[in-house]
């Protein structure tokens, strides 16, 4: 699975000009199920993004996780994470999960961040969104549970 993290200081999506999520401060967290992930890997990546210290300490060093804060967190799925950018100028993303899976993994790992003790909000898979993000920092991480 593969997230891309960022520090926000208010983020939100919309489809069709309403918006559905939206958190803040905390993290906008941008999510790909890759072929072959399984629950397991959600929740270990939940697990980190949780524990992940990208916030300020009263010393202005990332020392802190969204729970030390009490932050919220918008879980955004987005299947072009999973973009090969090999071969010519269109990127292939047959690395994906099927549409079917994927939504289950991005719903699943949306619920086990919430177990973690981060309240999150979501967007809608397969849907046409618009994501609007104020970047603090900024700051933003990129994580593959296929890195380990």
């Amino acid at each position: 699975m593969r997230a891309l993290i960022q520090r926000v200081s208010e983020a939100s999506v919309s489809v069709g000009g309403a918006v559905i999520g939206q958190c803040g401060p905390g993290m906008l967290i941008l999510v790909c199920a890759m072929a072959g992930d399984t629950e397991a890997e959600a929740e270990r990546l939940a697990a980190r993004i949780a524990k992940l210290r990208i916030f300020k300490d009263e010393a202005d060093k990332m020392n802190r996780s969204v729970r030390d804060i009490g932050g919220t967190a918008l879980v955004v799925s987005q299947f072009t994470l999973a973009a090969d950018t090999s071969r010519g100028n269109r990127p292939g993303f047959s690395a994906a999960a099927p549409p079917d899976e994927g939504e289950r993994l991005y719903l699943h790992f949306a619920e086990a961040l919430g177990r973690e003790g981060v309240p999150c909000e979501t967007g809608r898979f397969g849907a046409d969104m618009a994501v609007a993000l104020v970047n603090d920092g900024p700051v933003t991480i990129w994580m593959d549970t296929a890195d380990r």
